[in-house]
Parts: structure tokens; sequence; C-alpha cells
């Protein structure tokens, strides 16, 4: 081959290079360039979070993951020995509060006000004889055959007695009338504080069953029977699948005027389906959600959103965590 023929066939390879080149680059503008911009967001739903308010051992689970359970359910069973223990306290308290109470408000039994008055006409004879051993003295003494120390024993023995018939006299009165009003009360708001502390209780007894407050799926079991679990500490979570929304994060310059309570088109890939949401929310990112400009002139920072619409169409079996994507980066708006 002739250094000519060489040198021809170097240029045809290298015009065909070229041409390939030229082909590619075009048909990656048109099919590349031009291929539509995708948005993908998912589906999300409001979750419930069951948790312990007492200290306790998991005795039981009484759901599976992925079980659909409703208000009233029975969702795991707790044991709570502690809480056991101060019920039955609380218990005994609150019973010697009301039996006091009742005394207080009822007063003595009509054994307890007769024996009273015994106490008190044995008091009163008592200080009967001592006044006339105390006259006999007065008089000797008057006369000049008693000492004045004999006198003084006398009347002092007298007036001990005196008091004594009168704290007997007391005690019958007390025990006749009952306690007095303010001790009455004071008695009845120690009952009542004694109920509330086993009421307490109880309302924590309660929580060792641990029932559903809502309807939904549940989505995480956290705990194995057996655990131990502490207060907050989470048992299982419940998805509210009555309450699904979808959620997209949109740069600003795909949202061409997108503003809330309007419809836009998702297709749903698990189902292959188009529904309609209902915008009820956009919120700025913040700041870790901007993509910057990489040159000084032409360019700017672009925020992302975060969008959230609900369907106003409902697809049953629509789940979160399902893929749902917007077209061509111009959200179809009603």
């Amino acid at each position: 081959m002739s250094r000519k023929q060489q040198h021809n066939n170097i240029l045809l390879a290298v015009a065909a290079f070229a041409a390939v080149v030229i082909i590619v680059g075009l048909l990656g503008y048109f099919f590349m360039g031009n291929s539509p911009e995708i948005i993908q967001g998912e589906v999300e739903a409001d979750s419930y979070r069951v948790s312990s308010k007492i200290p306790s051992r998991v005795v039981r689970i009484c759901v599976k993951e992925g079980d659909y359970v409703h208000v009233g359910d029975t969702l795991a069973i707790l044991e709570a020995p502690e809480i056991d223990a101060q019920e039955k306290v609380a218990q005994a308290t609150g019973d010697a509060a009301s039996a006091m109470s009742e005394l207080a408000q009822k007063g003595a039994r009509k054994e307890t006000i007769r024996s009273a008055y015994e106490v008190y006409r044995q008091a009163l004879a008592a200080r009967t004889i001592a006044q006339k051993t105390y006259n006999r003295m007065q008089t000797l003494f008057d006369e000049g055959v008693m000492s004045e120390q004999k006198r003084d024993e006398a009347k002092a023995a007298f007036d001990v007695a005196s008091a004594q018939a009168e704290a007997a006299k007391s005690q019958w009165r007390l025990a006749q009338e009952g306690a007095r009003s303010e001790e009455k009360l004071a008695a009845a708001k120690q009952a009542q504080a004694a109920r509330q502390s086993v009421n307490v209780v109880k309302s924590l007894l309660k929580e060792t069953v641990q029932i559903s407050p809502v309807e939904g799926e549940v989505s995480d079991i956290y705990p194995l029977e057996g655990e131990l679990v502490g207060i907050g500490s989470p048992i299982m979570s419940i998805d509210i699948l009555k309450n699904i929304w979808g959620v997209f994060n949109i740069r600003e310059d795909q949202l061409h005027g997108m503003k809330v309570g309007d419809e836009i088109t998702a297709y749903s890939p698990a189902f292959d389906k188009k529904l309609k949401l209902k915008i009820y929310y956009i919120k700025d990112q913040g700041s870790y959600a901007v993509w910057k400009a990489t040159k000084s002139s032409g360019q700017y920072d672009v925020k992302t959103l975060e969008v959230k619409g609900r369907p106003v169409t409902k697809i049953e079996g629509l789940r979160p965590g399902m893929t749902l994507i917007i077209g061509d980066g111009e959200p179809a708006k009603r």
C-alpha cells in the first residue's frame, strides 16, 4: 500500500470518528437533553406511637406487624409489680382515712359516751370528798388544832380533784357533741386525698393493658416479650392509613406558580395509575436544601421546597413509602 493510500485511510478514519461523535452528540441533545424531568416523591401517613407511662415488663404482645387494629383493641399486656404494691398501700391508707372521717362525722359510740360519763361521775365524787376534807381541815386550823401544812395539803388535794372533774366533764361533753366542724372538715379532706391517691394508682395500673386509641396498621413493634420498657419507651407504631398524603421536594424553578389549593397529577408506579393530589402545604426546606450557583454570571441560587398534597381520588391499597412521580417538571394544575 502506498503512502498516499495510507494517508487517505487515516483521513477517512478520522472523518468517520468525527461523524460518529457528531451523531451521538445530536442524539444525546434530542433524546437525552430534552427528556422529561422527573420529580419523585412518596406517600406518607400519620403514625401513632404507643408507649408506656410506667416502667414495666412486656408480658405479651397481642398483635403482629401488618395487623390492622381498631379503637379499643388490646395491643400488649405489661406487668408492673411496684405499681401493684403501691395500690395496696394506697388502698389501706384510704380505708383508714375514710374510717377516721366517718368517726369524726358520726361522733363517738354510745358505749364511749357512757364510759366518759362514769369517769366524770367518779371525778365529781372525788372532788366532793376532797372539798369536805378541806372544809374540815380549815375549821380545825381556825380552832388552832390543825397545822397550816395539813390545811394546805387538803387545799391542794381539793384543787387537783376539781381540775380532774373539769377535765372529765370536758371529755364527756366532747364524746356527746363529737368533733368540731374544723376537725370534721380536716378529716373529710384527708379521706378525699387518700381516695384520689388510690385513683391515681389505679389509673397507672390501667396502663399495664395497652389499648389502641386509633384505627390503623401496626407498622413496627419494638420490644420483645419479656423485655423491660421505661417511661415513655415506644412499644409499637400504628400507621393511620385513613390520613395519607404525598410529599415532594421541588426546586422553586420547577414550581411554575404552584400554590396551596392547586391540584396536581401524580403517577403511582405501584398501581400504574395517575391520581389527583390537592396541595395543602408548601414550605421552604431551609438553607441546607439550596441549589448553589456555580458561576457568578447568569445563574442564581435555587431553594428547594417541601410540597404536600392529599389524594382527591382514593386509591385502595395506597400505603406509606410508595413512590409518586410528577412528570416533566411542570406539574399539571387544574
